[in-house]
């Protein structure tokens, strides 16, 4: 005599749920990478009370303390750095960048940068963090 079992386990998997986290995770890891800043080079920004987040610039131009120079993480000498701002910016409808200086940074290599975007005629902004 043969017993029927009344609950047989289903071997069939449903691939749903796994579609749905891994969807999920995706989103996740987009908003998160948008949020994070881009920049390889290690400087301390200075601290400031009042900051308005605004739109990120193309183009950044980073200063380190001991004076060396880099637009968008690619190491330039001071006399290539007019040169190599001007030909990014050539043709950009917003023709600003943004200086991050380290918070021991000379103040005549901040100054220097800012000289280029008067004689330029280009906008800047400032990168600091937010004081506590």
């Amino acid at each position: 005599m043969k017993i029927q079992r009344r609950n047989k386990a289903n071997p069939e998997f449903s691939l749903a749920a796994m579609t749905d986290v891994i969807l999920l995770m995706l989103i996740f890891f987009m908003i998160t990478s948008s949020a994070a800043n881009q920049s390889a080079i290690d400087v301390k920004l200075p601290k400031a009370g009042a900051i308005e987040d605004n739109i990120p610039n193309p183009l950044t131009v980073s200063i380190k303390p001991d004076g060396t120079y880099f637009v968008d993480d690619n190491p330039v000498t001071r006399e290539q750095l007019e040169s190599i701002i001007v030909s990014k910016l050539t043709g950009q409808t917003n023709k600003s960048f943004t200086i991050r200086a380290d918070e021991n940074t000379m103040h005549k290599d901040v100054v220097f940068v800012m000289e280029i975007a008067e004689k330029n005629k280009f906008n800047i902004a400032i990168a600091t963090v937010k004081d506590k």
